[in-house]
């Protein structure tokens, strides 16, 4: 197998390094349009497998030309490299896989390329994070146990192992993104219906193992493709973990507008937004640094199995790697995505085209896979 990865970020990085320890990997590159980084990672990882290449992903024909020497492409770059790298793929004739990008409908454009994957003999499989990714192929597995689905509820959430005030919360993306969760409305499917939600909202207490009461509640983006995968769903709901106390405190700066990124206000003559104050301000407060993480994920599917009422039950609580120095977050989303871009070189998935995680990727053999990286899914089922 011979596998490049775009993007010299953390999530490139930690793709990078499960790809060198993965046994039949045979050729790993690694690119970015910043040589001394991709330069540092490929000298702390250390394998004779790995090179790093400089490349401007906006160079399109740059582009084509790298990825055709590989079997299979990782990007792990912003997601509004998305489609570009998705065309580049196609037009090289090289399978693809990436983290995802809902916003401005990036992963509804990927999809939108089946017709030319397919005829290319491509597998092209986007939203290959957390969540979406690893929801989302655990939400199929359960479906795919069911002669006939009713529900999809999904939990998750990335938190700091020993919360600090004022939020009880450490971010290990964008909190640009995190506000964009907590101010747009979140889709859903109740009753049978899809409608809107505010997001914030229907709080309620969750518990997992070694952890003291949590809250969960709404917030967008994390349905994604599941609601046009299985349309005659009766619920679909996505909520979003955190400690108690979180979506309150939350909920004071959307109401007051703080988070909004088309307000503006007029302060002796100049346009200054709320937003970016509040995002410079609490930026090195929320900071995760080099505190310890955990990442929490509960996927329960119902419906009816051999005309019994079946619920299966996915759930997962990872930590950081000390030894490596990984967060939780990045060990979940990374290795997901290289596991599944292995799967593509190895054959073991065979439809091409393009399809959401749910739709392609084996769930048993995923769950193995993550267990041997020490991301540990267990799976419960009640009658």
């Amino acid at each position: 197998m011979k596998i490049a990865v775009l993007g010299a970020g953390l999530m490139g990085k930690e793709a990078a390094r499960d790809l060198v320890h993965s046994g039949g990997v045979k050729v790993v590159a690694l690119a970015d349009i910043n040589l001394k980084r991709v330069e540092r990672i490929c000298t702390q990882l250390d394998s004779p497998i790995l090179t790093g290449h400089q490349l401007d992903a906006s160079d399109f024909d740059e582009l084509v030309s790298f990825i055709g020497d590989y079997d299979v492409v990782i990007n792990a770059l912003f997601y509004s490299f998305n489609v570009t790298i998705a065309d580049a793929a196609i037009e090289a004739g090289v399978h693809c896989v990436d983290l995802g990008g809902h916003i401005g409908h990036v992963t509804d454009k990927v999809l939108e390329r089946g017709n030319a994957a397919k005829a290319q003999g491509v597998t092209l499989i986007p939203d290959l994070g957390v969540a979406p990714g690893m929801i989302n192929i655990l939400a199929g597995y359960g479906v795919s146990k069911l002669d006939q689905v009713q529900s999809i509820k999904l939990f998750v959430g990335g938190i700091p192992l020993r919360p600090e005030p004022p939020f009880e919360y450490n971010h290990v993306f964008s909190m640009e993104g995190v506000f964009d969760h907590y101010t747009d409305p979140a889709l859903i499917i109740r009753n049978g219906e899809k409608q809107s939600i505010a997001s914030l909202s229907e709080i309620e207490r969750v518990y997992f193992d070694q952890f003291g009461p949590l809250e969960a509640f709404h917030t967008s983006g994390g349905t994604s493709t599941l609601s046009h995968s299985y349309p005659k769903l009766n619920t679909l709901e996505y909520k979003t973990i955190r400690y108690p106390g979180h979506a309150e405190k939350f909920q004071l700066l959307v109401d007051l507008n703080l988070t909004r990124n088309d307000y503006s206000l007029n302060i002796h003559g100049q346009q200054i937004s709320p937003r970016e104050v509040l995002l410079k301000v609490l930026d090195p407060i929320v900071d995760l640094k080099d505190k310890d993480d955990a990442v929490l994920l509960r996927v329960i599917v119902a419906g009816i199995s051999a005309g019994k009422s079946t619920t299966h039950t996915y759930e997962m609580a990872t930590l950081k790697d000390r030894r490596n120095n990984v967060t939780a977050m990045a060990r979940s989303t990374a290795n997901t995505i290289s596991v599944v871009a292995q799967m593509v070189a190895a054959g073991e998935i065979t439809k091409r085209g393009v399809y959401p995680p749910e739709q392609i990727v084996p769930g048993e053999s995923y769950i193995k896979a993550m267990g041997k990286r020490g991301v540990h899914i267990t799976e419960t089922t009640s009658q």
